[in-house]
């Protein structure tokens, strides 16, 4: 389990999904609705992953980023980021006929993670996502699902010009259980997310025991 270098939102008051299935959204003779949250450090890339595979208009919640701002948020490795989700990002995308993904980005900000729970509610699954360059990020959102027992993967968002690493250096990084995947990506490409939130589905389903075949196949 990773060790927190700042304390994720408390843990005890809200019971854990143990080993059944959450509530994973509206399941229909023809359709299958599953809700995912994408988390992650501060400025690493999660409004523009939901924005580059959302088929409907994306709704943000991005404000200007002020100077009073920075004497709370860490912006240390973003420094030329201008804009933060304040709320949350949301995006629906359709891998297949059946199946439809909804998608509930978090704000990165130590200060807005009393929203955690709320946005996590009923989730299937969640996707990390990381920016080597400041790996130390991830704790705090990978201490939060394994505590919940929330099944996640951790997606590497290949920024340009940063070094690359394994998937096992990552996973040894973050002190991961062995079954969690770490998938490379690149949050702007939308096949390249497609790919990541495939992952996330297929290892929820083996997590909680449920087959999803039509996250198997999936057109463009």
């Amino acid at each position: 389990m990773a060790s927190a270098h700042s304390e994720p939102p408390d843990t005890s008051a809200s019971p854990a999904p143990a080993d059944r299935a959450p509530a994973i959204g509206a399941i229909a003779d023809e359709l299958i609705a599953l809700k995912l949250v994408i988390a992650g450090g501060f400025g690493v890339g999660k409004t523009t992953l939901v924005s580059a595979v959302s088929e409907v208009r994306p709704l943000q919640t991005e404000e200007a980023m002020t100077r009073p701002s920075e004497a709370v948020d860490n912006v240390s490795g973003v420094e030329l980021k201008s804009t933060t989700t304040v709320a949350m990002d949301y995006g629906r995308i359709t891998i297949r006929d059946g199946l439809c993904l909804y998608l509930f980005g978090t704000p990165g900000q130590d200060r807005f993670w009393f929203m955690w729970d709320e946005l996590t509610a009923g989730a299937l699954g969640a996707v990390v996502l990381a920016d080597t360059r400041r790996l130390d990020d991830c704790f705090p959102a990978v201490d939060y699902f394994e505590s919940r027992k929330v099944p996640f993967v951790i997606g590497v968002n290949c920024f340009d010009g940063s070094r690359r690493y394994t998937d096992k250096s990552v996973s040894r990084a973050l002190d991961l259980e062995p079954d969690t995947p770490v998938v490379m990506c690149d949050a702007r490409d939308r096949e390249s997310v497609k790919a990541l939130l495939i992952s996330i589905v297929e290892h929820a389903g083996e997590r909680y025991a449920v087959p999803v075949p039509a996250a198997m196949h999936h057109d463009g």
